[in-house]
């Protein structure tokens, strides 16, 4: 809880303005962390991963120092390019693309493209003849708090394949990129993923493509129950493992943060709507709240990421609570796995701070799923 973000929530509680469920992001927390992964890594390129929060005042802060952008898709790409970016700052980073989104894309001024298949790589040759590609590698996301599935990526002998494909078609083989999994603890776990993308790197100049760049992708953690590790820390251990695995031939490098850009920089302001039992000689307390899975905590999906939550009785005798959001739905149920800790003194229309909540909120917002609005949010 910045200053900031307290005073602007002291301001709306004291004009009686009730929204709903609200999240309130510190633009300048956003600030320090852009710049603490610039200083981490001084060579690197940063891709801010938009998927993560595209808010207009996120993107526009992020391009005016510098930034460049990861998307997924082309109304991302019109985001970025609206908030001050340059199409050369802008890579196309989803595997998953239509062709006609490809074709669009390169009218834009895109010329970087992700892929781990040949059929990806031949759509790109027909519509975005000459771009750059780079191959996208499975990685095992051991140590992750939320590990990526194999959707994306290829085995590394078949990224060369890949590459080369792409080469025989007019397209510019330009690196690899790799993910170590969201919520990424150990900082290690680039070491592995870099030997891999060493390995690329040599086998594809034994076919004669000089790969020019390593995308380290993402997965730089934000502080929720667990302490993690400073951006320097990571960026140490990145630098070692490129000089492991590449000697003094270090090559272009960038990095994708999403969470660890925004996470710590939001809050999400809730209100309990109901606290119940399932039964009389139950030791659990029901918490419902008027935010759920659907009204941005997806997150909370098989309690992966779980949140600090603060409330205005902290410090009184707690109690274990399962936490559930307001809708119709028996899967909007937050965490029963393992119960949450609250005071026993909460009551009925309490607010509680949810911290942590920058990234990956607004954007997994339901529409109006059960009539309630779209999660709404400040950028302060």
């Amino acid at each position: 809880m910045t200053e900031r973000i307290r005073e602007f929530l002291r301001v709306r509680r004291e004009r009686g303005i009730d929204e709903g469920p609200v999240l309130v992001v510190d633009l300048e927390v956003v600030r320090d962390n852009y710049t603490a992964f610039a200083k981490a890594l001084p060579d690197t390129r940063v891709f801010y991963a938009v998927k993560a929060n595209p808010a207009p005042e996120v993107l526009s802060l992020l391009a005016g120092l510098g930034s460049c952008f990861d998307t997924a898709s082309v109304a991302e790409i019109e985001m970025a390019l609206a908030a001050g970016a340059t199409p050369d700052r802008i890579s196309y980073g989803n595997t998953i693309k239509k062709e006609r989104d490809i074709a669009r894309a390169f009218a834009l001024g895109i010329r970087l493209f992700a892929v781990d298949c040949k059929a990806e790589v031949e759509k790109i040759a027909r519509v975005a003849p000459g771009s750059r590609v780079f191959c996208r590698i499975l990685s095992d996301c051991v140590g992750a708090e939320w590990p990526l599935s194999r959707k994306f990526g290829c085995e590394p002998g078949m990224a060369v394949d890949v590459l080369e494909h792409g080469l025989k078609l007019g397209l510019e083989p330009y690196g690899v990129s790799f993910h170590v999994g969201s919520q990424q603890r150990n900082q290690h776990a680039w070491d592995r993923a870099l030997a891999s993308a060493a390995a690329v790197f040599r086998e594809c100049g034994e076919r004669g493509m000089n790969l020019s760049m390593v995308n380290l992708g993402g997965g730089f953690p934000t502080k929720y129950l667990k302490n993690v590790p400073t951006v320097k820390t990571y960026g140490n251990a990145i630098f070692k493992a490129l000089r492991k695995h590449f000697g003094n031939r270090i090559p272009e490098t960038i990095i994708e943060p999403g969470r660890g850009m925004v996470g710590n920089a939001g809050i999400i302001e809730t209100e309990v709507v109901l606290v119940s039992k399932k039964s009389e000689e139950d030791d659990v307390r029901w918490v419902y709240l008027d935010i759920g899975k659907f009204g941005g905590l997806a997150e909370t999906m098989d309690e992966s990421i779980r949140y600090p939550i603060r409330t205005t009785r902290d410090g009184d005798a707690m109690t274990p609570c399962v936490l559930a959001g307001p809708t119709c739905d028996s899967a909007d149920v937050l965490y029963e796995k393992t119960p949450y800790p609250l005071p026993v003194s909460l009551e009925i229309g309490d607010k509680l701070l949810i911290e942590g909540t920058g990234a990956y909120t607004t954007t997994y917002s339901a529409v109006a799923f059960n009539g309630f609005e779209p999660l709404k949010s400040y950028h302060i």
